[in-house]
């Protein structure tokens, strides 16, 4: 039989070489002025939330009838809003979307559903574990914003909401057992490692 738990740090030691060179690459490529960094803001949340719509879509696909169903409605209702809100800002500051929104579009849903197909505690760890990679990443932007708060006050608005409603995600997939998945950390690093790279490339390309 094939052995999960090397499979899985096997996989995470890949992601982890993969996510280094991303890192480097797009590090070189990143801009630094004020009107860049919020193209860079919009395009890479635009892109994130997009991935979130797509991960709740494939939880539902599997789980819409269990009793967690009802949750990830929930959760997958307040997404949508952020994609739709993103999608607005990336037309009112003529922001160009990520080249790879098909591949987050696909990879959202494969996640989803994959780990729903795990059971409802594997497709909350998988919440948890996106979640609180999003809620650092907002947390990141809330700083750079704050450079110049009156100037980027909508902005700063929004990101704050979201921020505050991806945290609640987080502890809704904690509430429901998320850690009892079996080889969790190992489960939740890869998806972090998976997600921290979307991010990089998102930002640049």
């Amino acid at each position: 039989m094939i052995d999960c738990w090397k499979l899985l740090e096997r996989l995470e030691r890949v992601l982890k070489m993969l996510q280094s060179r991303v890192l480097r690459r797009c590090s070189q490529r990143r801009l630094s002025s004020a009107a860049q960094q919020i193209d860079t803001i919009i395009r890479v949340d635009h892109a994130g939330e997009l991935g979130a719509d797509r991960i709740y879509a494939g939880q539902m696909a599997v789980l819409g009838k269990s009793s967690v169903g009802p949750m990830i409605q929930h959760m997958w209702d307040q997404e949508k809003e952020h994609k739709a809100k993103f999608e607005e800002l990336i037309n009112k500051y003529r922001v160009r979307p990520t080249v790879l929104t098909p591949i987050w579009n696909v990879a959202g849903f494969m996640l989803g559903a994959g780990s729903a197909l795990l059971g409802p505690k594997a497709a909350m760890a998988c919440t948890v574990a996106v979640e609180s990679v999003i809620v650092e990443h907002y947390n990141n932007q809330l700083r750079v914003l704050m450079s110049d708060p009156e100037k980027n006050r909508e902005l700063l608005t929004v990101l704050q909401k979201f921020r505050d409603d991806e945290q609640e995600h987080h502890d809704k997939g904690l509430d429901e057992g998320a850690e009892e998945t079996p080889f969790y950390e190992a489960f939740s690093n890869i998806i972090k490692l998976g997600c921290r790279a979307a991010i990089s490339l998102s930002e640049v390309v």
